[in-house]
């Protein structure tokens, strides 16, 4: 799986995004992600609605590529 790939559907579909993904296990598991996110989007989100708009933005990648994934979500401040 391509770590870009995953980073540019995060960008696309969360408003002014920028996303680092990264394998935390080594390239070897590769279903297994860490992704930061930062955004304004999240600016007064609670931390579920933060992550459900990563999860959105990878619609079936959650459930046929990535097995798990590490999230941390941020504003840009």
């Amino acid at each position: 799986m391509d770590l870009s790939e995953i980073e540019a559907l995060i960008e696309a579909n969360v408003p002014d995004a920028e996303a680092t993904v990264t394998q935390p296990r080594g390239p070897d598991d590769e279903d297994h992600l860490a992704a930061e996110v930062v955004s304004p989007a999240f600016e007064g989100k609670p931390l579920v609605d933060q992550h459900e708009l990563v999860y959105d933005a990878l619609e079936e990648k959650m459930t046929t590529d990535i097995h798990a994934l590490q999230l941390k979500t941020r504003t840009p401040e």
